[in-house]
């Protein structure tokens, strides 16, 4: 009993050691595991590094490439970028406004140098004519309108058509004839007019029409797209911004036009009353 007692003690005494052997640690074991884990972090740390290195080195390809595409991307200037937005708000929408908006500038121009060189300097033409009368008559007073450019010197070749016939056939000569000039002066500003109205016109129905295929766009793809909505929003946008600058600019035209007509109105109506002085003046009606 004894013996079964000492072998059981030397049994669990044994299980026991072997269990705090394999437990416990000896310096040299602690060295050597400390020397793996060093290992395993050094690996782990070269493996990160090694990965920041790829992802830097990634970064800056990336960068690069954005670099190198933003390099290659063509700067366009003010005509391309024109021409890119005429062909991004379709031109089936953009044409129609740019023939009011050609039209309507060669009226302009048209307008503008014809009242550009119906202007005279009035003042010396009244001294000249004064002058004709005195020294030619009647005759010299009309070769010299007849030569001299402008509502003007034709309003007074009228004028002086009918100085043999009296004060008043004169007048009425001049306030008919005022009426006919001004009347050529004005020619074209009704189609000006209507380019101006047209041309906003014309982008607005563009417009709608951009917005309703938009619309119908999402209709048939079932779902809303920002980038559909967009796009159609866009195109839709681009004609009503041209059809604006367009009757923009014919507008300043058509002002600058009517101030001229105004102020030619204003000298014809102070020459004529100056042509019936100079010639009661000099006794040239009869």
């Amino acid at each position: 009993m004894k013996n079964v007692t000492k072998s059981w003690i030397l049994t669990l005494a044994v299980v026991f050691g072997i269990a705090v052997s394999s437990f416990a640690k000896t310096p040299a074991d602690k060295e050597s595991a400390d020397k793996k884990e060093a290992t395993v972090e050094n690996a782990s740390a070269n493996a990160s590094e090694n990965a920041s290195a790829n992802n830097v080195a990634d970064a800056a390809k990336a960068g690069k490439e954005d670099k190198k595409a933003e390099a290659e991307e063509p700067q366009l200037d003010f005509i391309q970028t024109l021409k890119q937005k005429y062909i991004e708000g379709d031109p089936l929408w953009m044409t129609p406004v740019l023939i009011c908006m050609i039209i309507g500038i060669a009226l302009s121009i048209e307008r503008i140098i014809y009242l550009n060189l119906s202007t005279i300097n009035t003042e010396k033409f009244l001294s000249d004519v004064e002058k004709a009368l005195q020294n030619g008559g009647v005759d010299k007073a009309k070769e010299l309108c007849r030569n001299t450019r402008g509502p003007i010197a034709s309003i007074f070749y009228q004028g002086l058509e009918r100085s043999e016939e009296g004060i008043d056939m004169v007048e009425k000569s001049v306030v008919a004839y005022g009426g006919v000039q001004m009347g050529l002066m004005e020619k074209g500003l009704s189609w000006l007019q209507l380019f101006i109205a047209l041309s906003p016109m014309l982008g607005f129905l563009g417009t709608v029409i951009g917005m309703i295929q938009a619309f119908d766009k999402i209709v048939k793809d079932g779902q809303v797209s920002p980038t559909t909505v967009a796009d159609g929003i866009k195109v839709a946008l681009l004609t009503t911004v041209f059809g604006l600058i367009s009757a923009m600019f014919l507008q300043v035209f058509y002002n600058y036009i009517t101030a001229k007509i105004d102020d030619l109105v204003n000298e014809m109506e102070n020459a004529s009353i100056s042509l019936i002085d100079i010639l009661l003046k000099n006794k040239a009606i009869k």
